[in-house]
């Protein structure tokens, strides 16, 4: 696996890495209140971001170009940006940053159907 299939895979690895450690965390504190931030992280960081890296993986040809590396930028920033802001979501401090992380990983995966759309032409 190279290139943009790659990035999405180790992206997507530490974040599950990351949210394993934080449930580990969780299950020793008996704190679940960040359950669902934890739910995000594993399913956004690794779920979503394995099967980009599979479908870059499985068709090169859509990861040329700049949209899929805007594709990569707009996931994680909107991850990283969205998983601290549902953290403070529950906290009841501000759900602006959910709310601004969730925008940005729905453009971010407005970029994948584009891409997807894209290869389907093509084909």
């Amino acid at each position: 696996m190279r290139g943009l299939a790659f990035w999405f895979m180790l992206c997507g690895v530490v974040a599950v890495l990351i949210g394993m450690a934080w449930g580990l965390r969780m299950a020793a504190t008996h704190d679940h209140t960040m359950m669902p931030a934890h739910a995000h992280l594993n399913l956004v960081g690794f779920v979503s971001f394995a099967i980009f890296a599979f479908y870059y993986h499985l068709v090169p040809d859509a990861a040329e170009g700049r949209l899929p590396r805007l594709h990569l930028a707009l996931s994680l920033l909107g991850l990283t940006v969205m998983v601290p802001g549902i953290a403070l979501a529950l906290q009841e401090r501000t759900e602006a940053l959910a709310a601004g992380g969730a925008t940005i990983s729905a453009l971010g995966m407005l970029c994948f159907l584009t891409v997807v759309l894209r290869g389907a032409r093509t084909a």
